[in-house]
């Protein structure tokens, strides 16, 4: 199977900076899009933004101009640079990659464990 880790969350100062890593690994074959979701307390699932292999990238408008996706197709990454935090970007941040184990399989859906990323001074 896939596992997808994340890290880099912690907690941050209001107009401060984060970066997250997402690593693929297991059986992989290939990897389509990857993205970001985010769950904040009290509040559904977000989808923060995704990049497909050829970099083409979308994002929720909540987060565009601050947020920036990019991804290492070599290393099966997944990164995630955050700039001007605000306490309304607090949230479990969910790194998601649409990937196939073999050349017959289908592609599926699987999610990273979360990572917390807290705005706070």
């Amino acid at each position: 199977q896939v596992q997808l880790v994340e890290s880099g969350g912690g907690l941050v100062q209001p107009g401060g900076s984060l970066r997250l890593s997402c690593a693929a690994s297991g059986k992989i074959f290939s990897i389509n899009a990857m993205g970001w979701y985010r769950r904040a307390p009290g509040k559904q699932r977000e989808l923060v933004t995704t990049i497909t292999p050829e970099g083409k990238t979308n994002y929720a408008d909540s987060v565009k101009g601050r947020f920036t996706i990019s991804r290492d197709n070599a290393k099966n990454t997944v990164y995630l640079q955050m700039n001007s935090l605000s306490p309304e970007d607090t949230a479990v941040y969910y790194c998601v990659g649409d990937a196939r184990i073999d050349y017959g399989s289908a592609y599926a859906m699987y999610w990273g464990q979360g990572t917390q990323v807290t705005v706070s001074s």
